[in-house]
């Protein structure tokens, strides 16, 4: 069947910074130091250089607790239960000695983050990402939040409100143009990770609660293309075919789909769609000047309805900060930390 051909977005809607009642005061911030980008000493891929560092010193001295799997290739629960495993000392031991030594790192970051004019008035930061879900991650954050108080750096950290695979995913509510949401429940997400791949359906619920704090993802796919090594151009593909599985769904279970599709992805996006910088942890170039990820996902995506369907892009870290907007209105200045392969970083103020 031929594709009718819709409009392309056009080149000042992605990478918004100004929105009702908030403005994005920065991210995908880059500090450096002698030893590169500070945000990447406190990325879920350091917290594991960290740890093997620790087993290493074991091994040293005799047998690693946690045995012979690198690291990196540890799931979450694998390290989660070596941290409560209350016989295996041991694995303890050298799980709090990493944990302890990542929260240094965490705190060191944040502190680094609110000496720059767009973090300097924040108040609280919502730490997102894969890392925070687990125990061990969420012990990580306490410490840090410790160590802060102590060097007298006065700001909350808090984890999402909702289930860290659907923040980037329900941020996308409140960046889809109003009038594309009259007459329909739902819309299309992918959230762009350097391990893991999201694309969800999530319901907007916006006559229960117009501010979106009902906003539900109802479907949800989750790809790890970090097993898979795809290049640029089939990890594009297959989040089509992700895209395509999401339509389908949504027609059999009468859920009535805006005609828009919102990409989160890494890095600094510019008005035109394109990345500027910050998308080192995906596969391929993807901040070529020939490479444009909205259009290349609308070439290849199904049509929603039957009017022209918008494609935006934004950074995956506002967009994860955004799905917690309606329960930050209590505070003025807020940002939010996504850790996972890298850091991801955002800034904020709400609008009185």
């Amino acid at each position: 069947m031929k594709k009718t051909k819709h409009a392309l977005p056009g080149p000042d809607i992605h990478g918004l910074r100004e929105l009702p009642g908030l403005r994005v005061d920065g991210y995908s911030l880059q500090l450096r130091d002698k030893d590169g980008f500070v945000g990447d000493q406190a990325s879920q891929t350091a917290f594991r250089e960290l740890l093997e560092r620790w087993r290493k010193r074991r091994r040293k001295a005799g047998r690693d607790p946690l045995g012979k799997t690198h690291s990196r290739d540890l799931s979450k629960k694998d390290l989660d239960r070596a941290l409560q495993e209350k016989k295996a000392t041991a694995a303890a031991d050298v799980m709090h000695g990493a944990i302890e030594e990542f929260a240094e790192e965490l705190a060191f970051v944040i502190q680094r983050f609110m000496r720059q004019p767009s973090w300097r008035k924040v108040e609280r930061i919502v730490v997102g990402g894969g890392f925070p879900e687990s125990d061990v991650g969420e012990r990580a954050i306490l410490e840090a939040g410790a160590m802060l108080e102590d060097l007298g750096v006065h700001v909350q950290l808090g984890r999402l409100s909702h289930n860290v695979d659907d923040g980037g995913l329900i941020g996308w509510v409140h960046l889809t143009p109003r009038a594309l949401l009259r007459g329909h429940d739902a819309i299309l997400a992918v959230d762009i990770g350097g391990t893991n791949v999201r694309c969800g359906i999530v319901k907007t619920r916006h006559r229960k609660a117009p501010d979106f704090s009902r906003a539900k993802v109802v479907r949800r796919e989750k790809w790890r293309h970090a097993d898979d090594g795809p290049n640029r151009s089939h990890m594009v593909d297959r989040i089509a075919e992700m895209l395509q599985e999401m339509v389908v769904h949504a027609d059999r279970h009468d859920i009535r789909l805006a005609p828009f599709v919102g990409i989160a992805c890494p890095g600094l996006i510019r008005p035109s769609g394109s990345i500027a910088r910050g998308a080192q942890n995906l596969p391929g170039d993807w901040e070529s000047p020939s490479f444009h990820l909205p259009a290349a996902l609308w070439q290849r995506m199904p049509i929603i309805g039957s009017g022209p369907t918008l494609v935006r892009m934004h950074n995956d870290a506002v967009v994860q900060g955004l799905s917690e907007l309606p329960f930050m209105r209590d505070v003025r200045h807020w940002g939010v930390l996504t850790i996972g392969t890298g850091l991801g970083n955002a800034s904020f103020t709400n609008r009185r």
